[in-house]
């Protein structure tokens, strides 16, 4: 039976603060769960409806955490979809912990990226590109926002994330670290790069002063309209594509 000290404390997932005060966060969302279920994230509560669970019975063989059924209804007052007639879980959050860079490894560095649908599709892009590791500023968007967790349609449980000061990260990995920036070399044109870090920065201001320092090439995609800029994950996407393509992978 969903109690209301259980209704109480999902609700308080929906922001930052409670999120964080209780190392958890929840998914919703049929697809999305069932990711995070096969995941090495490690689930505590699951609410789902009787046709999720029918649906899903093999999946759940293995679910150790408390199962709890639930209307429709109930889920639709719990989270953030408007129309949830599936499940939602809440998981617990992962340490944040440093990664070393692999041997011939590309890897996205997000420079105070705040959006969080540009967050999520830039961990959808990376999953898609099987960019496995991402590094973020402080001031990036918080990965565990529902509104990232729910635009990365799952792939956030399939990469590796660390959050802190890329300056030190940079110097500490000594690998080529590639900035876009408007006015760099066209991406289309480059015909030789070395796995490195992809940096993009900010939707509005782009990648801050104080990094530029680490650039050791500035790309850029070209423009053949009149808009101003384009969206940073669909940049990422772009010169993820095109590095992938130069490096044979």
């Amino acid at each position: 039976m969903l109690s209301k000290n259980t209704v109480k404390f999902i609700k308080s997932l929906h922001q930052k603060k409670y999120r964080f005060e209780s190392g958890k966060f929840f998914v919703e969302g049929e697809k999305s769960v069932q990711e995070v279920l096969s995941s090495n994230f490690e689930t505590e509560l699951l609410l789902a409806t009787e046709l999720f669970l029918e649906k899903n019975q093999k999946l759940l063989e293995s679910f150790r955490g408390e199962l709890i059924s639930v209307s429709p209804k109930q889920l639709e007052s719990l989270g953030q979809y408007q129309s949830n007639d599936s499940c939602l879980a809440v998981v617990k959050m992962k340490a944040n912990q440093p990664f070393s860079p692999e041997k011939d490894e590309l890897i996205i560095a997000l420079d105070d990226v705040r959006d969080p649908g540009n967050l999520g599709t830039i961990l959808r892009i990376a999953d898609w590109y099987g960019i496995k590791n991402l590094v973020f500023s402080p001031q990036t968007a918080e990965l565990y926002n529902p509104k990232v967790i729910q635009s990365s349609m799952g792939s956030f449980t399939r990469v590796n994330f660390f959050y802190g000061d890329l300056e030190q990260i940079f110097q500490k990995w000594n690998l080529p670290v590639y900035g876009a920036f408007l006015d760099g070399e066209n991406v289309h044109q480059i015909k030789r790069v070395q796995p490195g870090v992809i940096l993009m920065g900010n939707e509005s201001k782009g990648i801050s002063e104080k990094l530029e320092k680490w650039i050791s090439k500035k790309v850029t995609i070209p423009a053949f309209g009149n808009a101003e800029s384009l969206n940073v994950a669909i940049a990422t996407a772009i010169i993820c594509d095109n590095f992938k393509r130069i490096l044979g992978s």
